[in-house]
């Protein structure tokens, strides 16, 4: 069986445990490789030569560093297929979407390429007499990222292009469930001729995660996950001086009123619902239906599921993939279990779903609830899973209340024809990025990504300017030139 281990200091590179844990192929159930986890050792490792690397790469002009990041950009479009291959083989996600996660996570790369521009500060002549005064953003240091499963290409490619077009160097942990396209992007910036030790990548649980948020010479956190893992990843790096940026979890909401063009927002919720088998933190999975809206809605998401494709990502038909691990797709059953025990109307079960030709494949159908009412684990809990639930309110204010008041904050949509409710909801909502007849407003990469509430810890979004800042420290020089003078001046200097 293969064996998966890390890349560091440009190179590939063995642990040195003896402690693995499973990868699998999630359509057939099938172990694919066995993957090292790295020690406390190994992370020490990736941290030196990231250390050793630093000065030299901070220190190389930011157009040759733009350059090489161009050349990564040419590799990934020519790799474009191989990534989306390797995303849908350990993840499940089908192809077409896996090679669009690959696309937005390239768009970074894109903004990357331009960061001489992006990192020009400010200049102010003459603050007094004969003196300027002038901002740089310079280089944090050694960096860190911390991705989640759900998208093994995209979400690194929102961290590190950016830091180390801004002159630092990276460590990246990966999911231990989706390891080997990140592997193959650092085998792809070591192509594009990014010097050793600027990007390395240790595989890991716990332990690996510990060193590094404990470590003393890394700088900055990058962490997507679960709200609970973003509380304590925060936490640590405040303990530990380290600047951080903690993505959590979501429960989006998506408004749809009454005078709402029907056919297009089934379209659009039942991508949004159950593409990527709802395995993204910009899902939505609550639709909250204002008014007779309601009842010929729910009844379109039905006749849509009645045809929805849910067969291995590789397949051509495909509209959806299996869930990751057979253990995620057993919590995701439980809540729809809980959501019938709490009195939710269960309009469209999936649990039963089966896949004769691929039995041991962790296979789960979409399911939809309706009359579904806060309180409720399926309303107030992030799923993570296949699973749409519709609540139904009287009016736009009680929808907005609902939003509003709930936990999570990291996106929401509104369905309408109305210029002004859409308008008044874009100010009021409050949540981090807003569709208006857009469920997944994800946004570019020049503008930056993140939520409100418990859907983000830390000060700073992802990528864009966001990024920039993230990834920089900010340095302001006063400088005074004057006429050589023989005449020494000991007070304290004001600017006259």
């Amino acid at each position: 069986m293969q064996s998966i281990y890390h890349h560091i200091n440009g190179q590939p590179s063995k642990g040195q445990s003896n402690n693995y844990s499973a990868v699998y192929n999630p359509a057939t159930g099938d172990q694919t490789a066995k993957l090292n986890l790295a020690t406390a050792a190994d992370v020490e490792t990736a941290v030196q030569a990231a250390v050793a690397a630093q000065p030299a790469w901070a220190a190389v002009p930011p157009v040759r560093r733009a350059r090489v990041m161009f050349k990564f950009l040419q590799l990934l479009n020519d790799n474009i297929d191989e990534l989306a291959l390797l995303v849908s083989q350990e993840h499940g996600k089908v192809l077409d979407d896996a090679k669009g996660e690959v696309t937005r996570g390239i768009e970074v790369v894109e903004f990357a390429c331009g960061i001489p521009q992006l990192l020009k500060g400010e200049f102010s002549e003459n603050v007094g007499t004969r003196v300027d005064s002038w901002s740089v953003r310079q280089p944090a240091g050694v960096c860190v990222g911390i991705s989640p499963f759900n998208f093994p290409v995209m979400v690194p490619l929102w961290m590190f292009p950016v830091a180390i077009a801004c002159g630092n160097t990276f460590i990246m942990k990966p999911s231990e469930k989706v390891p080997s396209s990140t592997l193959r992007l650092a085998e792809l910036l070591t192509e594009a001729g990014l010097p050793n030790g600027v990007f390395n990548v240790v595989n890991g649980d716990k332990e690996a995660v510990n060193a590094l948020l404990t470590h003393p010479e890394v700088n900055t956190v990058s962490f997507v996950g679960s709200t609970p893992i973003a509380k304590y990843v925060q936490k640590m790096c405040v303990e530990h001086g380290k600047r951080v940026q903690a993505l959590g979890g979501a429960k989006n909401h998506a408004i749809v009123m009454p005078d709402a063009n029907l056919e297009t927002t089934v379209d659009a919720l039942m991508g949004a619902a159950y593409g990527s088998a709802g395995e993204r933190c910009m899902a939505i999975s609550v639709v909250v239906a204002i008014g007779d809206v309601a009842d010929s809605l729910v009844e379109s998401i039905v006749k849509r599921l009645d045809n929805l494709k849910i067969l291995p990502g590789t397949h051509p038909e495909a509209d959806m993939g299996p869930l990751v691990t057979r253990e995620h797709r057993d919590t995701v059953k439980s809540f729809v279990d809980s959501g019938v025990q709490e009195g939710a109307k269960l309009i469209y079960d999936g649990r039963a779903l089966t896949h004769p030709e691929h039995g041991d494949g962790f296979f789960i159908g979409g399911s939809l609830f309706d009359h579904v009412k806060p309180g409720m684990k399926i309303y107030d809990k992030e799923i993570f899973g296949p699973v749409l639930s519709v609540v139904r309110v009287d009016n736009y204010e009680d929808a907005l209340q609902l939003i509003n008041s709930h936990e999570f904050g990291n996106g929401t949509a509104i369905f309408t024809q109305d210029g002004h409710a859409a308008r008044e909801f874009a100010s009021r909502v409050q949540a981090g990025m807003v569709g208006i007849n857009i469920p997944i407003p994800v946004p570019m990469a020049f503008h930056s990504f993140g939520g409100w509430k418990s859907s983000l810890f830390g000060d700073h979004h992802m990528h864009g300017m966001e990024g920039v800042r993230f990834f920089t420290k900010l340095k302001t020089v006063t400088s005074r030139w004057q006429e050589s003078s023989n005449t020494s001046q000991f007070s304290m200097p004001t600017m006259k």
